[in-house]
């Protein structure tokens, strides 16, 4: 790749470009549950479908908000496809960044599906030859108006060697 990545891009992978979206992904119990034990998180309002029909505004458990965040790398991996690489990319590794922007709208349900809308915001390389790629993610819930998480979604390629 050359120091003007922004003119070498495939141009599904050019800023504005949208990339796609996922298919839909039904939120299960069993996936918050192991959330849950993972993150040492015990919060009934999550894990204990009984106590969330008696005492939840939410009429019964909802996903953390950090398992909605954490499904970004399922669900853009479905869009682009396992691994993500692009034609001619030397060796390397694509890794989380951060956030510039994240919001959790919306709680999803158990039960409910979800799927990502992703598009390339910005792109540029650094003089280390590191790719620093901007997504625009939106989960949305089927059959709601509003969306569970929209997020500014940063990842650096690195590459393997000096």
């Amino acid at each position: 790749m050359t120091s003007s990545p922004a003119t070498e891009l495939p141009a599904r992978f050019r800023p504005g470009a949208s990339l796609g979206v996922s298919p839909w992904l039904e939120v299960t119990q069993t996936m918050v549950d192991a959330f849950g034990a993972a993150t040492l998180d015990p919060d009934p309002m999550h894990i204990d479908p009984e106590w969330a029909r008696a005492n939840s505004v939410f009429g019964g458990t909802v996903a953390f908000g950090f398992l909605t965040m954490s499904l970004l790398t399922h669900l853009l991996q479905t869009v682009l496809g396992s691994g993500a690489a692009e034609p001619g990319q030397p060796a390397g590794q694509y890794l989380n960044y951060g956030f510039d922007r994240l919001r959790l709208i919306s709680p999803v349900r158990v039960g409910r599906r979800i799927r990502g809308r992703f598009e390339v915001l910005a792109r540029r390389q650094d003089e280390r030859g590191r790719i620093f790629t901007t997504f625009g993610c939106t989960v949305e819930i089927e059959g709601e108006e509003r969306p569970a998480l929209s997020a500014e979604w940063l990842t650096a390629w690195v590459p393997v060697g000096p």
